[in-house]
C-alpha cells in the first residue's frame, strides 16, 4: 500500500536538512583549512615579538624615529638584525645576518608612491616602486 504524500515528506525534509548541515560543515572545514597560520605576537608600549607556525621569530622595538628589528629563520637555522633610520619621507636600512650577509637600502616615500632601493652581500640588488593603489 502506497504511503501518504505527507509521510514521505517528513523524512525527506529531515535527510535533506542533514544532508545541508554535513555540506556545510565540510565546506566549513575546507575553508577553515586554508586559512594560512599566522603568528602569535606579545606586545607592549614598543616592543612587538612574534613567532609564526613554522618556528620563525621576530621582535620589532621602536626608539623615536629608529626601528630596531631582529630575527631567526627556522629553514635557515640563521639570526638577523636590521635598523631602520627615518627622516622625514626617507628611510634608511642596514642589516646582518649570522652567516655573514649584509643588507643595505632605502625608501622613499612620494605621494601615495614608495621607491624602494636594497642591495646585500649576497649579491641581491633591486630597485622597485610601490603605489598605494596598484601595489608593487
Amino acid at each position: 500500500m502506497l504511503k501518504p504524500a505527507h509521510a514521505v515528506r517528513i523524512p525527506m525534509r529531515i535527510a535533506l536538512k542533514s544532508a545541508l548541515v554535513t555540506f556545510s560543515l565540510l565546506l566549513a572545514i575546507d575553508a577553515r583549512a586554508q586559512i594560512p597560520n599566522l603568528a602569535t605576537c606579545t606586545r607592549s608600549a614598543n616592543l612587538l615579538a612574534c613567532v609564526d607556525a613554522n618556528g620563525n621569530a621576530y621582535s620589532v622595538n621602536t626608539v623615536g624615529s629608529t626601528i630596531y628589528l631582529r630575527g631567526f629563520e627556522r629553514v635557515g637555522k640563521r639570526y638577523w638584525a636590521q635598523t631602520n633610520s627615518r627622516y622625514g619621507q626617507l628611510t634608511f636600512f642596514t642589516g646582518i645576518a649570522s652567516d655573514g650577509e649584509a643588507w643595505v637600502g632605502y625608501n622613499r616615500r612620494v605621494g601615495w608612491t614608495t621607491i624602494n632601493r636594497f642591495s646585500s652581500s649576497g649579491g641581491s640588488s633591486a630597485r622597485f616602486t610601490c603605489s598605494r593603489i596598484s601595489g608593487c
